[in-house]
C-alpha cells in the first residue's frame, strides 16, 4: 500500500515511511520489501533467536559510524573499506580486522602456520631474528624446495637469503669474504676457473 509514490506503508508497524526506509526486493510489484528496514531487522533477529542462533545485540551507532562485528567496536566510516554490494556501501569488518584476517589467512595458506604457532616459533628464538640475533623477527622463512619453515627473520636477513638464492656455498663464500679471508679463483684452463674450497 503506497501513498503518493514517495512513501510506503510498512506491513508490520503500519507507518508510512519514505521509500529509502525499505530495502529492495525485485520480486515485489513496487520493487521494495514489505517491512521497513527497522521492522525487517527486528523480525530477522527474532527468527534467528527462535532458531537458537547467536545474535549480536542491535547497537545504536552515531551518524557516520558503523559497528564492527569482528572487534565489537564502533568506528567512523573512514576506518572501513568500501563494498558496493553492501546496503550501506561498507564492508562488514573494519580495516584493522580485515588486515588481521588477511595476515592470518596468508600465514595458513603460504606456510601452514597459525598465528599462535608463528608466535611460539618467535618465542623459541628468544624474540629476535635467528640470523642477526638483534632485530625483531617479522618474516617467516622457508625452504623454497621443500616448503619447510626454518624460522622467523628480520626484513634484512630474509632479503639477504633471497639475494643469495638460498645457496649455502655462496653464503659461506660471502662470510669468508666479510671475515677478510681472500679467495681468488685459480685459472686451470682457458676460461675455466677453480674456486678454493
Amino acid at each position: 500500500m503506497t501513498n503518493n509514490g514517495e512513501s510506503k506503508c510498512c506491513s508490520r508497524c503500519k507507518e508510512f515511511k519514505p521509500r529509502a526506509a525499505f530495502a529492495r526486493n525485485k520480486s515485489a510489484r513496487d520493487g521494495l520489501q514489505a517491512y521497513c528496514r527497522e521492522c525487517w531487522a527486528a523480525y530477522h533477529q527474532a527468527r534467528q533467536l527462535a532458531k537458537g542462533k547467536n545474535v549480536r545485540p542491535r547497537v545504536a551507532t552515531p551518524e557516520g559510524h558503523k559497528f564492527c562485528r569482528s572487534c565489537g567496536e564502533i568506528k567512523p566510516h573512514s576506518e572501513w573499506h568500501r563494498n558496493a554490494t553492501a546496503s550501506d556501501g561498507l564492508s562488514t569488518s573494519c580495516r584493522a580486522c580485515r588486515a588481521n584476517k588477511a595476515r592470518a589467512g596468508h600465514l595458513k595458506r603460504q606456510y601452514g602456520l597459525t598465528e599462535a604457532e608463528r608466535d611460539a616459533l618467535v618465542a623459541s628464538q628468544g624474540g629476535v631474528c635467528c640470523i642477526c640475533l638483534a632485530a625483531a623477527p617479522e618474516h617467516v622463512d622457508h625452504c623454497h624446495k621443500t616448503g619447510r619453515v626454518r624460522g622467523v627473520l628480520c626484513f634484512s636477513c630474509n632479503a639477504a637469503l633471497g639475494q643469495f638464492k638460498d645457496r649455502p656455498d655462496a653464503i659461506r663464500r660471502a662470510a669468508a669474504y666479510v671475515e677478510g679471508i681472500a679467495w681468488k679463483p685459480t685459472l686451470v684452463a682457458p676460461g675455466v676457473y677453480q674456486l678454493p674450497s
